[in-house]
């Protein structure tokens, strides 16, 4: 056991001959440690610095948003172990998913990510995962480049760092550079990626983990039973707005591009006719796929009736002016103005004098709920612009007086707990974090936010799945009839 001969103020550790051979690394908890060798002068000490992670706490929470509720613990950084293939297959091989990161001088961060294990023994082998993907940091957004040809998207040579499928390759013959390719099994912008600079000033390589936490005592309760799965159907069924002249509640969906609000009206349309459906227009895009307002009534069953509710769907939110839905609009919609499959324009919103513009509007037309569809993968990476819009709503809305309700999407994504059980996701504590953490960013109570996960790569339906998405309707509906007790409350003043 290495003993310090002496301690100095500044926190660095001085070991004699005794204690350390010539030449060997130490080191000691988080201090920097200096090695003094017999017959050396004070010039001749050796630092060694310590593995520090260069990584700022919000690079790791854009990381978090592309690989779920993760821990990442650092494994290599070649400014302290060489830019060499040696020492990173040294350090990182079989250590099971690992991501890699590269930051060069005009401060662009990129990587790669693999679930599967680094191993120089399978030298110049093809590594298939088809779970791999390119990435980039260095904007407030991170950008996720996937694999598109799994069966070569990682590459083992003894004499480089990580080799992303001939794509990008860091450490290029024990080197501080980078090789880029793009089109070779993964399709990137490099100019976006690294800025086309090569040249690298650090790289890192880190363990991930699973970051799942799972309480035992729900904090929340929830029955997962066919027959509770009847019950809220059969509720959802027999609703009835407490005003006669309104017979179907109408709610308002908004929230960012791709957080899930088309998937949400198409997952309740799923439960009620019995199979997966994809009525409106939803998937992954950097712009809003949905154009138009739209409402959508559901059907109990194929030939049923419409069921007592209206999910209305809106243009994705996005943070920069003049893009995405346009807050002007959005007044405009919560009274009623605004008809079924009017196409927003992003620069210019709906005009009183517009003849699209509904004039005359009663109590049935005007919005009884608002519903904010966030993604709780990316609920840390919310850009202040953004937030400064969905602010601007809350306003909005509060004047109004409509009652306001959060659906957190994407809860299997963000937890690998709550992927392997959905049923695990009110025993989640990282799921509890993120509401916790919408609740303090969008000031609504933790009561008015519910977690879901909507239908998007599965065929048939899921008994726990229904459950948290009927649960969400539930709501949705009992926040309406808050809605209508206000109006009765204040035609009876009036």
């Amino acid at each position: 056991m290495l003993k310090a001969s002496k301690m100095f103020n500044n926190g660095y550790r001085v070991f004699d001959k005794e204690n350390i051979g010539i030449g060997q690394k130490c080191h000691i908890g988080a201090s920097l440690l200096i090695c003094v060798f017999p017959q050396t002068t004070p010039t001749e000490t050796n630092v060694i610095p310590t593995m520090n992670p260069k990584l700022t706490q919000e690079q790791e929470k854009q990381l978090c948003s592309l690989l779920g509720n993760i821990k990442l613990s650092l494994l290599f950084k070649a400014s302290i172990h060489s830019y060499t293939g040696a020492a990173f297959h040294q350090k990182c091989d079989h250590q099971g998913p690992t991501v890699s990161v590269g930051y060069n001088s005009t401060g662009f961060v990129f990587g790669g990510y693999t679930s599967k294990d680094h191993d120089v023994a399978k030298q110049g082998q093809y590594i298939q995962d088809d779970k791999a993907f390119l990435f980039s940091l260095t904007g407030r957004n991170p950008v996720r480049y996937p694999v598109t040809n799994a069966q070569r998207a990682v590459k083992m040579h003894n004499t480089t760092g990580p080799y992303f499928g001939e794509a990008l390759l860091f450490m290029n013959a024990n080197t501080a550079t980078v090789i880029s390719a793009p089109g070779n099994y993964y399709n990137f912008n490099a100019a976006e990626m690294h800025g086309n600079n090569l040249n690298l000033t650090e790289c890192e390589v880190y363990k991930v983990e699973e970051g799942g936490n799972i309480i035992e005592k729900p904090w929340r309760t929830i029955l997962w039973k066919a027959e509770r799965r009847k019950e809220l159907m059969e509720s959802v069924k027999r609703f009835r707005p407490m005003i006669s002249s309104v017979g179907q509640a109408r709610v308002l969906l908004i929230g960012p591009v791709g957080a899930g609000k088309s998937s949400f009206f198409n997952s309740v349309n799923s439960i009620f006719r019995g199979h997966v459906t994809s009525q409106a227009i939803s998937g992954n895009s950097g712009t809003s796929l949905t154009t138009q307002f739209r409402t959508y009534s559901v059907k109990a069953g194929r030939d049923g009736k419409p069921l007592p509710i209206i999910l209305c769907d809106t243009m994705g939110m996005e943070e920069a002016t003049g893009a995405g839905l346009d807050v002007d609009d959005i007044s405009s919609i919560l009274k009623g103005h605004v008809p079924d499959r009017y196409r927003f324009n992003p620069s210019v919103p709906l005009q009183a004098d517009a003849h699209e513009f509904q004039q005359s509007v009663n109590l049935h037309k005007r919005i009884h709920c608002v519903v904010y569809v966030m993604d709780t993968c990316k609920v840390s990476i919310m850009s202040t612009k953004l937030e400064e819009k969905l602010a601007a709503i809350r306003r909005r809305v509060n004047l109004l007086g409509i009652p306001q309700l959060v659906l957190l999407t994407k809860v299997d994504e963000a937890c690998p707990c709550v992927a392997d059980n959905l049923r695990n996701v009110y025993n989640s504590q990282y799921i509890k974090t993120k509401a916790q953490e919408v609740s303090g960013r969008l000031g609504v109570p933790m009561s008015c936010i519910v977690p879901v996960k909507n239908y998007s790569e599965e065929l048939e339906l899921d008994m726990s799945c229904d459950i948290l998405l009927l649960s969400a309707l539930i709501q949705m509906l009992r926040f309406a009839d808050n809605y209508f007790d206000d109006v009765n409350d204040q035609e009876k003043h009036d």
